[in-house]
């Protein structure tokens, strides 16, 4: 199974940002998915989750209002739309699966499926 990330890059304060995940070796049909992000020495960070079905969302104080997960299941990818994008949004960001799930948000371990990560870096 490979989740596979992207859309990561440069982009000024206020600016935005979609990043993708699409799956091989595995259908995400039956999935609860989750973007994380990590800064280097920190841990790493829930921002968001979505549901199977794409009908329950989830967000994290400082995504809400800003970024909107989604997915397109018969693409087999999930997205993180990212706006107003401010300096401290610096980070990779992973994604990640919970599979058979029908929960929104996963605890953490049961993500066992992640991507690679795609580095969003943002300057003031």
């Amino acid at each position: 199974v490979q989740l596979q990330a992207s859309g990561g890059g440069l982009v000024q304060a206020g600016g935005s940002l979609r990043l993708a995940c699409v799956a091989s070796g595995r259908t995400l049909t039956n999935d609860g998915m989750a973007w994380y992000r990590q800064v280097p020495g920190m841990g790493r960070e829930f921002v968001s989750a979505i549901s199977w079905s794409g009908g329950s969302v989830h967000y994290a104080d400082f995504a809400e209002g800003r970024f909107k997960i989604s997915r397109d299941n018969s693409k087999n990818a999930v997205y993180l739309e990212m706006n107003n994008l401010k300096p401290e949004d610096t980070a990779d960001y992973y994604c990640a699966a919970c599979p058979d799930s029908v929960l929104t948000a996963c605890p953490r371990v049961k993500y066992i499926y992640w991507g690679q990560g795609t580095l969003v870096t943002v300057s003031s």
